[in-house]
């Protein structure tokens, strides 16, 4: 038991139809053990009933209140706006996407772990995607370790413990002090946003899950993820921009031509995926930001390896017609 009166948790829930799976978000916040929050639904200018059913919440509770966005803007913009919206005297924020839930317990023990380490600026958790536990945790029972030292293992390929947007829970002086919050151009933002935050403070862990998130739904921001492996773009361009500041000049230059090399190991693979112009466009650009020069001859060299892993049925006609021109 705390001696003082609980500090106050903004949560913030952008949604744009979703009246499928709102009411179930809504209603885990309801169902917190930590009461002491304030709750913020934007409205990204939903076609469906997404407003009405959160008109309905905010008409029932007072710490709930709805805003709505005149004309519909791009996802992670209005998670930004989102974030824009908490309270001024907030001491932590927490994002719940509006098709995903927490678990009873998710602000109590999230909070707990800040108020225990006051260094501490993002704290995450286990999540449960569908049916599956992700992500993985610091080494039990540990539930803290320094910013720059779980940094340095993710940038030189460790393990990612940064988990979803609404899997973690950010002390709320960092969110205003950084606008936007989430870098919009990259489809992993919270990632990167995690990322950038600790270059300033501390990471905590809750070794249970908490957190609830879908794995199903077509047209979304994860199935477009998926269809273009934009995750192993964001690594490239997190180790290009913060492996600098985490990484010593040794562990940057190893870590780099690691993740080059895996790259092309990833862009033969998908070379016999026969994968359309969109794929090899995004790629193309993505070592072009990195400043990484693409070179044919290593895209042959990987190719060949997979040869001699036994692969032989390569349509050469069909994953060249796909590739741009030299």
């Amino acid at each position: 038991m705390r001696d003082s009166a609980p500090t106050l948790v903004s949560i913030v829930t952008p949604a744009y139809n979703e009246e499928q799976y709102l009411a179930e978000c809504v209603e885990s916040v309801l169902a917190q053990t930590y009461t002491n929050w304030e709750y913020v639904i934007v409205d990204n200018s939903s076609t469906d009933g997404t407003k009405s059913i959160a008109e309905k919440y905010a008409a029932s509770d007072q710490r709930i209140r709805l805003i709505s966005n005149e004309k519909t803007i791009p996802a992670v913009a209005n998670f930004n706006l989102a974030l824009r919206q908490i309270s001024p005297v907030s001491k932590y924020c927490k994002m719940v996407l509006a098709d995903d839930w927490m678990f009873p317990e998710c602000l109590e023990q999230m909070v707990d772990v800040m108020e225990e380490y006051p260094s501490v600026g993002i704290v995450s958790a286990y999540g449960l995607k569908t049916r599956w536990v992700l992500w993985a945790g610091l080494p039990y029972p540990s539930n803290f370790v320094s910013g720059r030292e779980v940094c340095r293992q993710r940038l030189m390929g460790g393990r990612y413990v940064f988990g979803s947007p609404s899997s973690v829970l950010f002390r709320s002086d960092l969110v205003r002090s950084h606008n936007p919050f989430f870098p919009e151009s990259n489809m992993h933002a919270d990632s990167e946003a995690c990322l950038a935050l600790l270059k300033e403070c501390d990471f905590g862990f809750v070794h249970q899950v908490l957190t609830f998130s879908r794995d199903d739904r077509p047209n979304s921001l994860l199935q477009t993820s998926r269809g273009l492996n934009t995750a192993a773009a964001a690594f490239l361009h997190e180790l290009v921009v913060y492996g600098p500041f985490y990484l010593s000049p040794e562990e940057y230059k190893d870590s780099l031509e690691r993740t080059v090399s895996n790259y092309y190991e990833f862009l033969a693979t998908s070379a016999l995926q026969h994968r359309d112009r969109k794929f090899w466009d995004f790629h193309m650009k993505t070592l072009k930001d990195a400043g990484i020069n693409f070179q044919y001859t290593r895209l042959a060299r990987a190719l060949a390896r997979r040869y001699r892993r036994g692969i032989r049925s390569i349509r050469e006609t069909a994953y060249w017609g796909v590739l741009p021109a030299e």
